[in-house]
């Protein structure tokens, strides 16, 4: 469709004195301004540098019909038609509506909460979603939601990198940010001009497997060794691993069923034969009913329990640095690559889209490294 045409507009969202407004942005050209102009109630804003109009279904239609057969009318980033998340379990956040009622401070609107379910995100996700607006929403609790633009929000992200806010967690607060006006407020690239920080790609960290089996081996309890067990042995993500059923386990075909992994894909992975018979005695001892790992009340396993579990067993194993359970999925790529897997093998068990992101893992492979001498052993 969009080279049938020389010429083209882009429509953007933006709030102007509190009213929704369609920007209309294009290169110079005599002719598309001439049809601009002739538009209901256009304006010209400098701090947004393009033409604007306010945003209603008859100046939208308007708009495709007076640049039909002139110009293609960019409106992909200007409507809100993303699916829902395909969600095995839907969530429920009213546990998050409770406590807005007994807690002091400004709360997620109702609307936030429920879009949340409505698209169907992930509980971290959405735990984390709204966290972080609630903190942007009492940085400015004297102010309306709709009052904020982009200046004020270039100059509360600057103040979070003051004092030494992660890029993870400006991109974070980016993401919440937008979430609210964009799909909450149904404004779609309200924020373009918000930069991110420049993604970093630091190194995977990993363990020796010497490491992991002194962790494995340092941990008494059969629930907390299956659990690292199959962190290494599988590749798993912590998510992932909480997210197993006991029907996920083939012990015929000694695979793992990931279903609904990050990104939403299913895939099938490793069964260690070495850890099997470790599963089968935590069967027998736990009977967990549903899930692989369950908690007391018999629902999945907490996150943070598998944190402490790994972090305990690298202590009790004399391991100094800090170790995290996706240490250990770092650590199931690089030893397979070091092992000779072929890449493209490793992206599948991985999950990853892309054998780039793979790629990763041969920056911190010991294969080559191991084969070069160095200058003082020459």
């Amino acid at each position: 469709m969009e080279e049938k045409y020389n010429k083209r507009i882009s429509l953007k969202h933006l709030l102007i004195e509190g009213r929704k407004m369609i920007g209309l942005q294009f290169y110079p050209d005599s002719e598309i301004q001439a049809i601009i102009k002739s538009l209901p109630e256009i304006k010209w804003s400098d701090a947004y540098g393009m033409a604007y109009l306010p945003n209603t279904k008859e100046n939208l239609s308007l708009i495709y019909r007076k640049f039909k057969g002139i110009a293609w009318v960019n409106g992909n980033r200007f409507y809100t038609n993303k699916p829902a998340k395909p969600e095995s379990t839907p969530i429920d956040l009213d546990k998050y509506r409770k406590k807005n009622r007994y807690t002091s401070g400004k709360k997620c609107p109702d609307s936030f909460l429920s879009k949340l379910e409505l698209k169907r995100y992930s509980e971290h996700t959405a735990r984390t979603y709204i966290s972080m607006f609630e903190r942007f929403m009492n940085y400015f609790s004297e102010r309306e939601l709709f009052d904020i633009n982009e200046n004020d929000i270039r100059m509360y992200l600057q103040e979070l990198v003051r004092e030494g806010a992660s890029d993870s967690f400006l991109n974070q607060m980016i993401n919440s940010i937008k979430f609210y006006y964009e799909v909450v407020e149904g404004m779609p690239n309200r924020f373009y001009a918000i930069e991110r920080p420049k993604k970093s790609t630091p190194l995977p960290k990993v363990l020796s497997k010497e490491e992991i089996i002194a962790m494995i081996d340092h941990t008494e309890n059969i629930k907390h060794k299956c659990i690292i067990e199959l962190l290494y042995s599988s590749g798993l993500r912590r998510a992932e691993l909480l997210d197993l059923r006991i029907t996920d386990i083939d012990s015929k075909r000694m695979i793992i069923n990931v279903k609904q992994g990050k990104g939403k894909k299913d895939r099938l992975t490793l069964l260690s034969v070495k850890m099997l018979d470790d599963l089968r005695t935590y069967f027998k001892e736990y009977r967990p009913k549903e899930y692989l790992f369950e908690g007391i009340n018999g629902k999945r396993y907490g996150a943070t329990s598998v944190l402490n579990i790994v972090k305990n067993a690298a202590k009790k194993a004399g391991i100094k640095k800090k170790v995290t359970p996706h240490m250990l999925r770092h650590s199931f790529a690089t030893h397979l690559l070091e092992a000779g897997t072929d890449l493209r093998y490793i992206q599948e068990l991985l999950g990853h889209n892309s054998t780039r992101t793979t790629e990763i893992y041969t920056k911190v492979a010991l294969n080559n490294i191991k084969s070069i001498k160095s200058p003082l052993d020459m």
